[in-house]
């Protein structure tokens, strides 16, 4: 895939499949690598989690029987511990996305690091120019 590929919004069914685990036709490639490495690629992750977990949420409060406070405070507590097991696997499953549409491993990573590299080496250099004492010899008083 070449940078110039233009990206290709996949249909809100289609997007659903790839939210639930499944792959996109190879047209929608740019916008796999766009979603997986965008500047809010974490929070994107994060939403396709929320859609996989909350069919069961719903159902918990629906079907289960017993008190409305105590089905609610179930599907919170499965709800919250989901996200944190996502969460946790969250490079994991941005590069698997990435590697079903076809980018060789590491592409999320490197893709990421290119587009924050301006930003990061801005940040070195005001750290060095804070924090860093300059090179030589110190002039005293003498």
């Amino acid at each position: 895939m070449t940078p110039e590929t233009p990206v290709r919004r996949p249909n809100p069914l289609r997007w659903l499949w790839y939210a639930y685990g499944g792959g996109l036709p190879a047209r929608h490639a740019s916008w796999v690598l766009h979603d997986t490495t965008c500047r809010t690629w974490w929070l994107r992750h994060v939403l396709r989690a929320i859609a996989q977990i909350a069919p069961f949420v719903i159902a918990i409060i629906v079907f289960v029987p017993g008190p409305l406070w105590l089905r609610m405070m179930c599907a919170l507590g499965g709800a919250i511990m989901g996200l944190i097991f996502s969460i946790s696997y969250l490079h994991e499953t941005a590069e698997h996305r990435l590697v079903k549409a076809g980018y060789p491993v590491g592409t999320g990573p490197a893709t990421r690091a290119e587009r924050t590299a301006d930003k990061d080496a801005a940040a070195a250099e005001r750290y060095a120019a804070r924090y860093r004492r300059p090179s030589g010899p110190v002039d005293d008083e003498r």
